[in-house]
């Protein structure tokens, strides 16, 4: 429902009946709409956090690399409404959401920043490279789902291969990683 319609398009009545509960049951589990999409916010995050690590924890560097866009990118395929919860359905016009997607985001970062394996390269500048790393996935993804939802599915152009895409966003990152020097 909130990937349909968003944070505020969305009641606690709508969510009741898409759960196949009633409203006073839905309140027994959370005090409020906000608690409910708070939880769900943090949920979702942290199932994209799990598959990226599990992906990246047994490859080499490069490996690593093709392995984490792969896992991101299957997310985004197999559960586009939870890629759409979290970063859309209004995350970015509440603060206290938008606290949660960039604490997430944060995380991520520090994930792929142990994996930045640059020598000379301190860990604060491995931070700012992971988020970029992180933010060719985020709009890489949202820019792949918005040609989806404006085209025939089944394109090529528009639906690729999720370990296609992993693997040429891959090749980019990776490039883009053997280049930095320490300056």
């Amino acid at each position: 429902m909130f990937a349909a319609h968003g944070y505020r398009g969305t009641s606690m009545n709508q969510i009741a009946e898409a759960a196949g509960v009633t409203k006073p049951v839905l309140y027994q589990h959370f005090a409020s709409k906000r608690e409910l999409f708070s939880e769900l916010l943090v949920d979702v995050g942290g199932q994209l956090e799990e598959a990226i690590l599990k992906a990246t924890a047994a490859e080499g560097p490069r490996g690593q690399v093709e392995a984490g866009f792969r896992a991101y990118f299957r997310f985004v395929a197999e559960r586009t409404d939870a890629f759409r919860v979290l970063f859309g359905a209004g995350t970015r016009h509440d603060a206290e959401f938008a606290q949660t997607v960039r604490h997430f985001e944060s995380g991520m970062a520090d994930i792929i920043a142990n994996l930045i394996r640059i020598e000379g390269l301190d860990q604060e500048r491995r931070r700012l490279l992971a988020h970029g790393i992180v933010g060719i996935a985020e709009v890489t993804s949202r820019h792949w789902l918005a040609g989806a939802d404006q085209a025939d599915v089944g394109s090529p152009a528009v639906d690729p291969d999720p370990d296609t895409l992993a693997a040429q966003v891959a090749d980019l990152a990776w490039a883009g990683l053997r280049g930095i020097h320490p300056r």
